[in-house]
Formats: C-alpha cells, structure tokens, sequence
C-alpha cells in the first residue's frame, strides 16, 4: 500500500542528502501518516482513512468531512 494521504494527497519527497564534502546521495522524506476513523454527521458514516497530520489538524478545524470535501474540491479532481 502507498504511503499518501487519503484527503490531501501528500506523498513521499525525493531528494539529494549532501554531506560536507558535497557527496550526494538519494533520500526520501515519507509524509506523517496515521489510520484515523472519521465521522460525518452529514450522511451519518464512519469512514476509516490514512491521514497526514497536517490533513486531522484541518479537518479538525473545518469541522466534518463533507464540509472538507466542499471547501477542498481542488484536491478530489
């Protein structure tokens, strides 16, 4: 199973690691996911999703999952 966020999308970054001498090599920064089961009031459901920390923290602040989807279309496209 991929490593991305169900809502927002957020995947792994690839990069370079530089040491001092300047030597590179390849590395990955993996995205903070959790399994968290959200309740919509809306339709009355609980959905079981893998969530970045930063996608609770906004849903948290926007307040239910269909209200996420409604404000958030641009990611669900």
């Amino acid at each position: 199973m991929a490593r991305v966020c169900d809502l927002t999308g957020k995947r792994r970054l690839v990069g370079n690691k530089v040491s001092h001498a300047k030597n590179r090599t390849k590395m990955t920064q993996k995205p903070n996911l959790h399994t968290k089961r959200v309740f919509d009031p809306e339709t009355g459901r609980t959905v079981k999703l893998r969530l970045s920390a930063h996608a609770i923290r906004t849903l948290d602040k926007v307040g239910s999952l269909s209200k996420f989807v409604r404000k958030y279309r641009h990611f669900f496209q």
